[in-house]
């Protein structure tokens, strides 16, 4: 090649690296102009407890992260507070860039500060992200130091800044949905359009009828549905769904969709990670693969203490066992910490006592979604893994203080009922999926009403996106 044949080549790929180079500080330029959006405040180091004995060896390689999802109604003035209606732990292995997310039951309960138990997305509307840190790194011995909190909202703009999700939905969910989207196009002020139910009704409602497409309003419904067969364990595992597909078509998209997508969900993004930590993680951001989920805790009863309707886990110890085999993936088992040890006793000694003698306290506020009862009195062992959702009508026995079947069609509180048959009894009896919701003396859910104790919780013209405007 000749010497200007050399020269022209240079030149060209000269004005390429310029090209790449004015491109990349254009992207950076945008991206970081845009991370300004996000409110990053200090966290109080002092307020974030670890357990003394947590070996940071069992964790080494790994960054674990806390999620929180605050659900802000602020067009029902009913629902004012700020507990984190969503926890989900991330665990992030740094050599693999595996990631693997575990959502903590809303109602589990926990020791969520100064020897206080309640549920546990209670700890963040008493002391806010370092509190519902502690909480998370003290029952559940973590270390973790970073924290993002978004409104719930922020998923229907995600959604619709990435052209939408194609969703499986079963028959139980098309109908749920719908109802939820009333409130949350309300809230949001976006439209959607119902999606429409198969006919006939299916003999088996949980069953997957078809896939559809679903925009940001319809999607954000999706993820608040608790009242499906598998209740708020369901809710959390379709929420972790949603977060893979969103994670899966965010590698996808182009510059134009990410930049829409900062936009829209920025603001309403909090973090205790700094500008500069954000900009290292972006570039591996694309290598990140989030294959497992998991719920905690794993294996858990249902209880009434202290008139709260909880989730009680079988046992704190063998729980946060599996916990750390699930995240950090030991291949012996995890000691836990005398704290630990000593949550788990506690836990055991108020599930034996109703409660009585307790520091249990009652959660500020109305809670930022229903409340689902359950109004037995004794609970049952129970257990779950992601798999086992779709086959919890394979449980036949879910045995209240009598008898009766929950996936054979009985769900049984003191005196007998139906849940699939019809039934949802309570002290007294009340059908659920024949139209009643009972608590102790009666009254209705599926017609209307939700009794407490001797009264209505008037549903009117309720749906699941929120009770009616009745009386308690």
């Amino acid at each position: 090649m000749s010497k200007r044949g050399k020269k022209r080549v240079l030149f060209i790929l000269e004005i390429i690296v310029l090209l790449l180079f004015i491109g990349g500080l254009f992207v950076y330029g945008q991206i970081t102009s845009r991370l300004d959006k996000i409110e990053q405040p200090v966290l109080d180091e002092k307020k974030i407890f670890v357990n003394p004995a947590v070996k940071e060896s069992g964790m080494t390689g790994y960054t674990t992260y806390a999620l929180f999802g605050i659900d802000k109604r602020t067009k029902n003035e009913n629902y004012t507070g700020e507990n984190s209606d969503t926890i989900i732990i991330a665990s992030v292995n740094n050599d693999t860039k595996d990631v693997k997310l575990v959502s903590v039951y809303r109602d589990t309960l926990l020791n969520i500060g100064s020897d206080t138990y309640s549920k546990a997305n209670a700890a963040y509307a008493y002391g806010g992200a370092e509190q519902a840190i502690s909480m998370l790194n003290t029952n559940l011995d973590l270390d973790i130091r970073d924290y993002a909190t978004v409104d719930f909202n922020a998923l229907t703009e995600a959604v619709d800044a990435l052209g939408g999700l194609d969703i499986p939905l079963s028959y139980a969910e098309i109908e749920h949905m719908n109802n939820y989207c009333i409130e949350v196009s309300e809230e949001t002020g976006k439209s959607y359009t119902p999606v429409t139910k198969p006919e006939p009704e299916p003999e088996d409602l949980e069953a997957i009828v078809d896939t559809f497409h679903l925009n940001g309003v319809q999607v954000t419904s999706y993820c608040r549905i608790r009242y499906t067969a598998s209740m708020d364990m369901g809710r959390t595992e379709r929420q972790r769904r949603v977060l893979q597909m969103l994670m899966d078509k965010a590698k996808q998209a182009g510059l134009t969709s990410i930049f829409d997508l900062m936009d829209q969900i920025f603001p309403m993004v909090t973090t205790s990670l700094n500008k500069n930590q954000i900009l290292q993680m972006l570039p591996a951001l694309i290598g990140y693969s989030l294959n497992e989920t998991a719920g905690f805790p794993a294996s858990y009863k249902f209880a009434d203490i202290n008139k709260q309707s909880v989730i009680l886990p079988t046992s704190l110890i063998n729980n946060v066992q599996e916990l750390h085999r699930f995240l950090y993936g030991a291949d012996t088992p995890y000691n836990p910490s005398q704290e630990v040890v000593s949550y788990s006793n506690r836990i055991d000694e108020i599930a034996l006592t109703g409660g009585e003698g307790a520091s249990i306290t009652e959660i500020p506020e109305a809670p930022a979604e229903e409340d689902q009862s359950w109004t037995d009195s004794s609970y049952t062992d129970n257990s779950y893994t992601d798999t086992d959702y779709n086959d919890y009508n394979d449980y036949n026995d879910y045995t209240g203080d009598n008898e009766g079947d929950y996936g054979g069609g009985d769900y049984t509180g003191d005196n007998g009922g139906d849940y699939g048959g019809g039934d949802y009894t309570g002290d007294n009896g009340g059908d659920y999926g024949g139209g009643d919701y009972s608590g102790d003396d009666g009254g209705d859910y599926g017609g209307g009403d939700y009794s407490g104790d001797d009264g209505d919780y008037q549903g009117g013209a309720a749906d699941d996106s929120g009770f009616g405007d009745g009386e308690v």
